[in-house]
């Protein structure tokens, strides 16, 4: 890994990365933050545009953390330099728009390999340096979507899960639609195992039985058209898994947002982690 720089923040360190990987076959950057006294990992997936800096910079999440003994792991959101024609002309589909999934179809499959590269390569690589184990999952909005499907395929891998505004039914909504179209192809049966509300009614029982914590700004321009969070408690509700959605009045989907409410999402992962 080489380090791009770094920053003393709250006791403990802020750094940004670059590594080459394999699973995507190019170099990627990610940001970490190790308090002091680290005890559990949490790793946060940002939404469409962004990258391992956004969230890093914008959610003031370092201070609690700190205070928490977590670290934070922030991926980028895409591969970057694949040279791929069409990759930057969609700010919802391709560079900044990688939805935490293997694409399957031309040409996306060759770079386009997001859930591969967490899963396999850079979480187990992270985990590795820093020595924690007890590792935490959330996100927003298309993060929020890779949150909880991840979380839901891979069981056993993260041991507490939160979103913020998720895409909670991309197989209901236009970017999901988009985005499965483009890199799973036509054939919708393919699509629901990377759609979240799906894989919770596919669950023979609650996941995860702490609970998961998910925050919706009623203010939010995408609410009723793209995020359908209601789907997702609906499928909650049908498995028993303990879920807390608090929708609140007047916030919107940015991170003015998330910065209000990022503490209860450190808390609640920390809570889950100390076990």
């Amino acid at each position: 890994m080489q380090i791009l720089n770094e920053h003393r923040a709250f006791n403990g360190t802020q750094r940004f990365l670059q590594h080459d990987s394999s699973e995507i076959g190019l170099p990627m950057r990610f940001a970490l933050y190790v308090p002091p006294q680290p005890r559990a990992l949490l790793v946060y997936l940002a939404g469409l545009t962004c990258n391992e800096e956004t969230f890093t910079t914008k959610a003031g999440a370092q201070r609690l953390a700190s205070e928490l003994g977590l670290a934070l792991l922030m991926p980028d959101t895409s591969p970057r330099g694949a040279n791929v024609p069409g990759e930057g002309e969609a700010w919802d589909f391709g560079v900044g728009a990688g939805f935490y999934l293997d694409a399957t179809q031309a040409p996306w499959a060759g770079h386009w390999r997001m859930e591969s590269y967490l899963m396999n390569e850079l979480i187990p690589l992270v985990q590795r340096e820093t020595g924690l184990a007890r590792t935490g999952l959330f996100g927003h909005s298309m993060g929020g979507h890779g949150a909880l499907t991840l979380a839901l395929r891979h069981p056993g891998r993260f041991q507490s899960l939160s979103a913020f505004a998720p895409i909670a039914a991309p197989t209901q909504c236009p970017w999901g639609h988009k985005a499965f179209t483009g890199y799973l192809g036509d054939d919708r049966s393919a699509w629901a195992a990377h759609d979240a509300s799906a894989l919770m009614r596919a669950q023979a029982a609650a996941p995860y039985p702490g609970g998961i914590l998910i925050d919706q700004g009623l203010a939010d321009k995408f609410l009723a058209e793209q995020l359908h969070p209601e789907a997702f408690e609906a499928a909650c509700a049908a498995v028993g898994q303990p879920l807390s959605i608090r929708r609140h009045a007047g916030y919107d989907h940015g991170y003015y947002f998330i910065a209000s409410f990022v503490d209860d999402h450190l808390r609640h992962h920390a809570a889950q982690l100390a076990g």
